[in-house]
């Protein structure tokens, strides 16, 4: 289980393209793709875009109407699969940051 402190870092070698709401990733390496609907891409989206996965996850409780378990369950599901495929690298968060003094 990857750990909510953590981050994301979408990969070079991925290919993102949104349709109607979903979207379509390639990984470019694999020649794979793996498709989202409406409620993957909005994960998606906050994953790659937040500082955090549980800054992510917090987004998406305010987004949606959902228990937290469930969604904390769905997002590290989907999470898990991506990095499977390749298509999202995990990270610690302070990586690549200046600390503060």
């Amino acid at each position: 289980m990857v750990a909510f402190e953590n981050r994301t870092v979408v990969p070079k070698h991925v290919l993102i393209r949104h349709l109607d709401g979903e979207s379509v990733l390639l990984n470019l390496q694999t020649e794979r793709y793996f498709g989202l609907d409406s409620t993957g891409t909005r994960m998606w989206q906050h994953l790659a875009e937040s500082p955090s996965i549980k800054d992510a996850y917090e987004k998406l409780l305010e987004e949606f109407e959902v228990e937290p378990v469930l969604l904390r369950s769905h997002l590290s599901e989907l999470l898990s699969n991506l990095v499977q495929n390749g298509l999202l690298n995990v990270e610690p968060a302070d990586v690549g940051t200046t600390p503060s003094v």
